[in-house]
């Protein structure tokens, strides 16, 4: 142990098990759930792309899903649609039909 400290390999080794556990992990565990929201993405889901945009799927394939907007039909790639905005989309949803009931 004296020999990793006088060498300095034990502050190296610290500093990539913090960058392990403060960057990489939390990253790799995200684009599990972003694989999941796009995998369990089902016709008539209301969503919202990255770029913005709000529609509802109205067809999907592998790779893409069609989103019926007010300007009609547009083709997007899974990848497109926002996991976060589309939660906040289904929380701001829950919460008006909550305070009707209420």
């Amino acid at each position: 142990m004296q020999q990793l400290m006088n060498s300095g390999l034990l502050p190296l080794i610290l500093i990539i098990l913090v960058f392990y556990f403060f960057m990489i992990r939390p990253q790799v565990r995200r684009q599990k759930q972003e694989k999941n929201f796009i995998e369990g993405m089902k016709r008539g889901d209301k969503v919202i792309t990255k770029s913005g945009m709000h529609g509802r799927i109205v067809e999907l394939t592998d790779d893409t899903c069609v989103l019926e907007t007010l300007s009609g039909k547009i083709k997007f790639e899974r990848s497109a649609i926002s996991m976060e905005l589309s939660a906040k989309l289904k929380d701001d949803k829950k919460e008006i039909q909550d305070k009707k009931e209420s």
